[in-house]
Parts: C-alpha cells; sequence; structure tokens
C-alpha cells in the first residue's frame, strides 16, 4: 500500500506575514508592486514540489489605523497587485504548480468567477483553484455601496448559492461537447450543451457559461477557516481547506469534525484535504533560526505591535511598554480572545511590549528550529491525524519560501513524507483528487441504468 503524502501550499500574499517584513534588508519592499517578487516566489515552491502557492486575497485595506498612526508603518496587505490578473501570468513562468486564488461570493456574481477561474484553469492547463470566501469587513463593503457588509447568515446563505450556481455554470458543457466538425458544419453537439436556467433567493442566472473543455474538469474548490456554517458549505463543496488552528489537540478536533460532515453529502474521506496554517523559521542551526526571528522582532515598529492587540486590550499607547499587561477596558471586540491572551501574558510575565511582539511575529503555529525540528512537528500533526498536510505561511518573502524548499523539503522526502516528484499534469492530480463527475453526464448514466 502506497504511503499517504502530505499535500503542501505556499501562501504568497504580500512581503511575508511578518508586518515589519518590509523593514527587512532582504525583502523587496516595494515586492507587492513588481511582478518579479511572485515569480521569484511561486518558481522556489515550485521547485520545492509545492502542490500550489495561495493568494489569499481581500477588497480593501482592511487593517484599522488604531493606535492612530499604526498603519504607515505596517506595509502588511496595504498595496498588492489583483490576484486574477497576476495568476495567469505566473502560469507562463510555471509548469506544475497550483495557482490559487480568494474570490469573495459577497461582492462578486457567480458568472463573473466560473468564467475567470475557467480561463486560469485553460492558461494553466489545469492548475487552478478558487478559494472561497464571504467577505466580512466594513471596509470591503464600503468599496461596494455598503456603509456594512451583509450579517452573517446572509452571507453564508448567499455563498452556498453562489457556489451552486459556479459549478452548474461549469456543468454547462459536458466533455467533448465541441466537436469542431468541419465536414459536417457542427461547432458543437447540441445534446451535451445545456442552459443553466438558476432561480434562487439571491441569484437568477441563465447560463450557459461561454467557457469549456477546462483541463482538470472544473477548477479545484478551497475554502479558507470554515467556521460555523462555513464548516457545512465546507462539506459539501470543497476539496481544500486552510485552517488555522494553534495546537494539534484543536486541530485534530476539527479535522474530525469537518470530515465528519462528508458523508451526509454522499463524499468520501479523502474527497478533502485539511490544511492548516504553519509558520516555520527554519535555519541550519536552532541558533541561527532564532537569529532570523529576532532580526524581523527588532524591526517591529511598536505602533504597530499595539495595533495587534488593540482589539482585545484598546489603546496601550499610554501605557508602559515595559510594563505589565493591563487588563481589558471596557468591552473588546473579542471577549474569549481578550481573556485567552491576557492569560497567556500572565502564566510567562510578558510585558506589553513581548505580548506584542508574540502577537506580530508568531501567528498560527510558529515553529523556529532546525529542518528537523521542523519536520517533526509536522510529521506529529500529519501522522496523528490532525491535517493533510500544510499552508505555509512565512514570515517573510522570497526568503521564507526558499528556506522552507532547500531545508525542509529534503528532510520531508527523507522521512518518505512528501513527495519526489509530481505525480500529474494538474492540481486536482498532484493532490491526489477525484475528477469531478459533470452532473449532465451523470444524469443520463443514471437514467440509462434505471432503464435497464
Amino acid at each position: 500500500m502506497q504511503k499517504r503524502k502530505m499535500r503542501l501550499g505556499m501562501s504568497m500574499r504580500g512581503l511575508g506575514y511578518h508586518p515589519a517584513a518590509w523593514r527587512h534588508p532582504d525583502v523587496p519592499a516595494d515586492g507587492t508592486l513588481r511582478i518579479e517578487h511572485y515569480v521569484r516566489t511561486a518558481q522556489a515552491a515550485e521547485r520545492g514540489l509545492f502542490d500550489m502557492v495561495f493568494f489569499a486575497d481581500g477588497i480593501a485595506i482592511r487593517e484599522k489605523d488604531l493606535p492612530p498612526g499604526s498603519l504607515a508603518r505596517s506595509g502588511f496587505e496595504l498595496a498588492e497587485m489583483e490576484p486574477m490578473s497576476l495568476l495567469p501570468a505566473l502560469a507562463m513562468v510555471t509548469k506544475h504548480v497550483g495557482l490559487v486564488s480568494t474570490a469573495s461570493t459577497t461582492y462578486n456574481e457567480p458568472f463573473h468567477i466560473a468564467r475567470k477561474f475557467g480561463t486560469l484553469d485553460l492558461i494553466s492547463k489545469g492548475r487552478a483553484g478558487w478559494n472561497i470566501v464571504t467577505s466580512w469587513s466594513d471596509a470591503e463593503g464600503r468599496n461596494f455601496n455598503r456603509d456594512r457588509h451583509l450579517d452573517y447568515d446572509t452571507r453564508y446563505e448567499r455563498a452556498a448559492e453562489f457556489v451552486e450556481v459556479v459549478k452548474g455554470l461549469w456543468d454547462c458543457w459536458e466533455p467533448g461537447a465541441l466537436i469542431y466538425d468541419r465536414e459536417s458544419g457542427l461547432f458543437y453537439d447540441e445534446d451535451r450543451m445545456h442552459e443553466l436556467n438558476h432561480v434562487g433567493k439571491h441569484f437568477k442566472v441563465k447560463g450557459p457559461l461561454n467557457l469549456a473543455d477546462m483541463p482538470q474538469g472544473r477548477p479545484v474548490l478551497f475554502q479558507a477557516g470554515a467556521a460555523g456554517q462555513g464548516r457545512d458549505i465546507a462539506a459539501a463543496h470543497a476539496e481544500v481547506i486552510y485552517a488555522a488552528q494553534d495546537t494539534i489537540d484543536d486541530a485534530k478536533a476539527y479535522y474530525d469534525d469537518v470530515k465528519g460532515r462528508l458523508a451526509r453529502h454522499g463524499r468520501d474521506w479523502d474527497e478533502l484535504k485539511i490544511m492548516p496554517a504553519l509558520r516555520p523559521i527554519v535555519g541550519r542551526t536552532r541558533e541561527e533560526a532564532q537569529a532570523k526571528f529576532d532580526r524581523l522582532q527588532e524591526l517591529l515598529d511598536p505602533l504597530v505591535g499595539l495595533a495587534r492587540v488593540y482589539n482585545e486590550f484598546g489603546d496601550l499607547t499610554g501605557h508602559d511598554l515595559d510594563g505589565p499587561v493591563p487588563e481589558p477596558r471596557g468591552e473588546p471586540q473579542v471577549r474569549s480572545a481578550a481573556e485567552r491572551i491576557l492569560a497567556r501574558a500572565r502564566r510567562h510575565n510578558l510585558t506589553i511590549r513581548q505580548l506584542c511582539r508574540q502577537m506580530a511575529g508568531e501567528g498560527n503555529s510558529c515553529v523556529i528550529g532546525t529542518a528537523s525540528d521542523v519536520t517533526d512537528v509536522m510529521e506529529d500533526w500529519f501522522t496523528r491525524g490532525a491535517c493533510d498536510g500544510f499552508n505555509i505561511t512565512p514570515n517573510q518573502l522570497p526568503g521564507g519560501c526558499e528556506d522552507f524548499v532547500e531545508l525542509v523539503t529534503p528532510e520531508l522526502q527523507r522521512r518518505g513524507l512528501f513527495r519526489t516528484a509530481y505525480e500529474g499534469r494538474t492540481l486536482r492530480e498532484n493532490l491526489g483528487l477525484k475528477w469531478p463527475v459533470n452532473r449532465h453526464v451523470a444524469a443520463r448514466q443514471a437514467a440509462a441504468s434505471a432503464a435497464k
């Protein structure tokens, strides 16, 4: 029996996930507005045999200028290229790595998304993936004719219908419908092209989609987070989830819960890959890895650090940064998060400055050490059934990606946890996912079987 292999994504948004990355001398401060920056990261990920690069897009500047002056010092997710223009360019300078982007179901229309991602699949010869999200911030709403974003239930209700419409549009043309028969004069087989004629609460879409013959049947469907109602949408539709649990116990509970919902949607356990975030800082020695991390921490502006705890503790600019973390004042936006963070600060006797640095620099599942140290953690999560792989969220780019590829990928391969060559031509094949069955083909097969 073939040994189960780990799946890996490289999150390539911005200059890395540390808010001081733009100040590091090895990071191009203007990289998010230069194609060369993205090309270097994507090509490095491909050298490391990653399944995909992932662009976690947003459609507004969602960071708030709180405390005042912090936003101008952050450089995090402020100015960056639009991914559906960027990824086709990356398709032309890579051959194997998947190309995945977020696109909101709140501020798009299904026909747009179906056509754009279908086109990316054609350009990349079968390497496209759509990360399904609902927009959550008022900042995004204000860019799309709203003072506030839609309420939670409406967003998820709309998202569920949105995905159904997109999948329906992708199925409008059966495989082989385009026959290009010059002799008969038929461009397509009329029996294998279908209108969608969807009429629902949120969408009315006639179809068909004016695009067909996607190389992997349809783009791979991703979902990020998946809390609450999102878990049911993920179980019904998603083929990959980017999760964000901090501990192996939480990750295992999440993994079992979401995978346990698949059967009610007629899906098998392995039809969904769950890949939590991992932030490795790797060096040839533990001392080298720690020095890399400490260098970024030293570059963190105090105001940017304070912004990382503003939601939970309010404005702490009037406090001694080297003094103890105070009790939250007023009503924090997330009371449970504030209590959890305060407990951590008390447990480790952290000052305000130390807490801010920790919140800014470590993020989800930060691991600092050698390739062996990082791989130990990854192997533990993977073999204990907490994940199917990881979404790597490096502190800085492109260096964090290149360090992983140079040091960690060979160690994963040495332990038999990761591929030594790409298995197929498409993202779907490399992830080990089933080929999607066109609904009209399935209906015809079911009718033929019933008639026997």
